[in-house]
């Protein structure tokens, strides 16, 4: 029976260096992994632009951006994992402009007023055509209410970025004075939810009819009088 080889105390624990050159390793596979995961989430979002949610599929992702459906399943769990990502994609990007388009905004209801009304208005979006953006904000709406029952963690997940934004804004308010004193994430939930729910039924109404922008403008300014004046001080 042949000798197994001794151990060699000196290999017993990586030197230095090996560690040094493993962690190169795994930094460079970490990049490419999530490289591609870019590439899938953005022809994710392209498609929904082009066609809307009817066009969001697997194979036409895969189609469009030539990997492998090994390479989508080695990221993504499904559809519903990749529109999970393309929902949170979504509002990371409107968040970075909420903050951009109100940095100089020094009353924290004026703040919060332009994000309530851009929320509604369908501002977030980062498309200047307004059937695109339309058409995106039906399909994450649709998605939106379905992901809320399937993947209620997840979702929620996904909308911290916002919530905490207007968490901000509400907890700004009650150090000033303006807004009443409460739990601000709960009334930041609260807000969210109320501005979202009547923004995504308004979405899904016109889905397939021309936008009334009047209409909409005058939604958005009845929403905010209702919220400022729930959450005044």
């Amino acid at each position: 029976m042949p000798k197994r080889p001794s151990a060699n105390p000196l290999n017993a624990n990586p030197t230095h260096w090996e560690e040094r050159s493993a962690q190169r390793v795994l930094e460079a596979s970490r990049e490419q992994l999530l490289e591609r995961s870019r590439l899938i989430v953005d022809t994710a979002y392209e498609l929904l632009d082009d066609a809307g949610l009817d066009g969001l599929t697997i194979r036409a992702v895969l189609t469009r951006t030539g990997l492998s459906r090994r390479a989508f399943y080695e990221r993504f769990e499904g559809k519903d994992d990749l529109v999970l990502a393309v929902f949170e994609e979504a509002i990371r990007k409107a968040v970075k402009l909420f903050g951009e388009w109100t940095a100089d905004m020094a009353d924290p209801l004026e703040r919060l007023r332009f994000i309530v009304t851009s929320i509604v208005m369908g501002k977030g979006m980062d498309s200047g055509n307004q059937i695109v953006q339309d058409r995106r904000g039906a399909a994450l709406s649709r998605e939106h209410l379905r992901l809320g029952e399937s993947r209620p963690q997840d979702l929620r997940a996904a909308l911290q970025p916002l919530i905490a934004l207007i968490e901000q804004q509400l907890a700004d308010g009650m150090t000033k004075g303006v807004v009443r004193r409460d739990n601000p994430h709960r009334l930041a939930t609260l807000l969210y939810n109320l501005v979202s729910t009547t923004a995504q039924g308004e979405l899904l109404l016109e889905e397939n009819a021309q936008p009334d922008q009047k209409a909409k403008k005058q939604l958005a300014h009845d929403i905010w009088e209702f919220c400022r004046r729930a959450i005044s001080a």
